[in-house]
C-alpha cells in the first residue's frame, strides 16, 4: 500500500506526542497542529537551516514540519501516487528519508519500494527543489542488482558530502552499505557487507570519526534487542554487536526508525512501536540517547521529557512514584511477589472482577501525565482502565513486556484535581488487565 505516515521534518523540530504540549511523551498518541493524529512511521528527519526547521517524512510520503521538534504542521504531501508504476496506491512506499545535495541544491528522497507481496524489494528516488517538494519521482531499482528492503540514507562529513545507502539485503540476510553517486540519484559502489548480521530498519551517527550504526533485528512486526555496531571505515571492520537498552525489553517494545545527533553525547532515539493488528493505533517511541558512561549510546528511558535543540541538550521530567501494592485492591485482585517489581510486589489479576485504587494521589488542578508500569506476559495486547475521583474511565492499551517479570510503561493523560486524588484500575471490565507495579504521575502537561 502507499505509506500514509510519512513525515519529514525540515528542520529540528520538538516532538511532542501531543500537539499543544512542550514535552516529548513515548508511547502517546501524537497530534499536528490541527489535532489530527500523525501517522509518520519509518519516517525520516531533515533539518534545514535559514530559518531552523525539521521536516519529518511520513509513510504516504506526507510531510510534517516543526521549530522544536514538539509541534508539528502538516504540508502539503511530498509525493503523490502514480498509477501503473512502483509508486502507485498498490504498492508499498516506505522509510522515506530525505537528504539534501549541497552540490546541486537538489532535495533528494530514498525510500523503500515494493510489490505489495514484499517481492520486488527495491528502493526509489525522487527530487524536489524545495524540502517540502513536490518531490517528482525518477525511478525505482535493486541497488547494484541485489535486493533492498529496510534501508536508510547517511550523508558523510567528507569535503565531498558522500553520500550512502545502507540497506538489508538478501532476503534480510545480509546488511549492505553502497556508496551513492554525486547527484544522489544512483547507487555506484558496494562499501561493505555484513554478512548473516540479519540487520534491518539502520541509521548512523558518527561521533568522534566512529560510525555508530543502530539496527534492529529481523524479528517480523515483533520487538527485539536493538543492536549498535561501531567502525572507523564504513568499510569496516564492523565490531560485534551491544545492546542499546536492557535486552530483556527489546528495546521497550520499539523497533529503530531514525537516529537524530543533539549534540556530541546525545541523540535523540526515534523508534516505532508496532501493533500490527491495528497500524493506525502504533505509536512512536523517542527517547533521548547517551554517550555519558562510555563509547557506546545507551537509550534514557524517559517517561516524559523535552529537548532544548539551540543547546543540543534535554531535560527529563521528574514524578512522584505510587506503588500498586500499597493501594486497595478487590475482587480478585491479589499482590504478586518478585525482585523484579519496584518495591518486590505487584498486584494481579485485575480485571474480570478485580479492581485497584490508589488513593491520595497528588494533584495539580491541571491535565497530567501519568505512567503505568506493568507486566504482560501474553503474546497479545492487554488493556486497563483508568478514572480519576469516580469519573468516567480511560482505556489504556498495554503491549506484551515479553515476560511475566518483565516491565514496561505506558502513558495516559487524566485531569487531577489540586490535591488529594484517587485513581481506580480495572473496575468493571471483563477482560485481564496486566499486572500493575507502580504509578507515575508528573507535572509536566
Amino acid at each position: 500500500m502507499f505509506p500514509k505516515a510519512t513525515l519529514f521534518v525540515l528542520a529540528f523540530a520538538n516532538a511532542a506526542l501531543l500537539s499543544s504540549a512542550a514535552v516529548i511523551v513515548p508511547g502517546a498518541t501524537w497530534t499536528d497542529t490541527s489535532g489530527n493524529v500523525i501517522q509518520a512511521h519509518g519516517g525520516g528527519i531533515l533539518k534545514v537551516l535559514n530559518p531552523l526547521l525539521y521536516q519529518w517524512s511520513l509513510l504516504s510520503l506526507t510531510l510534517f514540519q516543526s521549530p522544536d521538534l514538539m509541534t508539528w504542521t502538516r504540508q502539503n504531501d511530498a509525493l503523490a501516487p502514480i498509477a501503473g508504476g512502483m509508486i502507485s496506491t498498490g504498492n508499498i512506499v516506505e522509510r522515506p528519508k530525505v537528504i539534501y545535495n549541497r552540490n546541486t541544491g537538489e532535495y533528494v528522497m530514498w525510500f523503500h519500494s515494493d510489490s505489495n507481496n514484499y517481492g520486488a524489494a527495491q528502493v526509489g528516488v525522487a527530487v524536489a527543489r524545495t524540502p517540502c517538494g513536490p518531490f517528482t519521482y525518477r525511478s525505482s531499482f535493486r541497488p547494484l542488482n541485489a535486493e533492498s528492503r529496510d534501508m536508510g540514507i547517511f550523508v558523510d562529513d567528507d569535503a565531498a558530502q558522500t553520500a550512502y545507502l545502507l540497506y538489508a539485503s538478501d532476503n534480510n540476510q545480509n546488511f549492505k552499505i553502497s556508496r551513492l553517486d554525486a547527484n544522489y540519484y544512483n547507487v555506484v559502489t558496494q562499501v561493505a557487507v555484513i554478512s548473516r548480521s540479519t540487520f534491518e530498519s539502520p541509521g548512523i551517527i558518527k561521533r568522534n570519526g566512529i560510525y555508530h550504526l543502530f539496527v534492529s533485528k529481523t524479528t517480523g512486526w515483533d520487538p527485539n534487542a536493538n543492536k549498535v555496531v561501531t567502525a572507523s571505515s564504513l568499510a569496516g571492520p564492523w565490531s560485534a554487536e551491544s545492546d542499546i537498552a536492557p535486552r530483556n525489553t527489546r528495546t521497550y517494545f520499539s523497533q529503530n526508525t531514525f537516529n537524530l545527533p543533539l549534540s556530541q553525547n546525545s541523540a535523540i532515539y526515534m523508534g516505532d512501536r508496532w501493533r500490527p493488528s491495528l497500524l493506525g493505533s502504533s505509536r512512536y517511541m523517542w527517547y533521548p540517547m547517551t554517550w555519558s558512561n562510555g563509547n557506546l549510546p545507551q537509550i534514557v528511558p524517559a517517561d516524559v521529557w523535552s529537548v532544548d535543540t539551540a543547546s543540543g541538550t534535554y531535560t527529563a521530567a521528574q514524578g512522584t512514584t505510587y506503588e500498586a501494592e500499597r493501594g486497595t485492591m478487590s475482587g480478585g485482585a491479589r499482590l504478586l511477589n518478585n525482585t523484579a517489581f519496584s518495591g518486590g510486589s505487584c498486584v494481579g489479576y485485575l480485571g474480570n472482577g478485580g479492581s485497584l485504587t490508589i488513593n491520595n494521589v497528588q494533584g495539580i488542578g491541571a491535565d497530567q501525565w501519568i505512567s503505568l508500569y506493568y507486566a504482560n506476559a501474553d503474546s497479545t495486547w492487554r488493556n486497563t482502565t483508568v478514572s480519576a475521583n469516580g469519573g468516567a474511565a480511560v482505556r489504556v492499551d498495554q503491549p506484551n513486556t515479553g515476560g511475566g517479570t518483565v516491565v514496561l510503561s505506558v502513558p495516559v493523560k487524566l485531569f487531577l484535581r489540586s490535591g488529594a486524588n484517587s485513581l481506580t484500575f480495572s473496575a468493571g471490565q471483563s477482560n485481564w488487565a496486566a499486572d500493575l507495579d507502580k504509578i507515575v504521575v508528573y507535572t509536566a502537561t
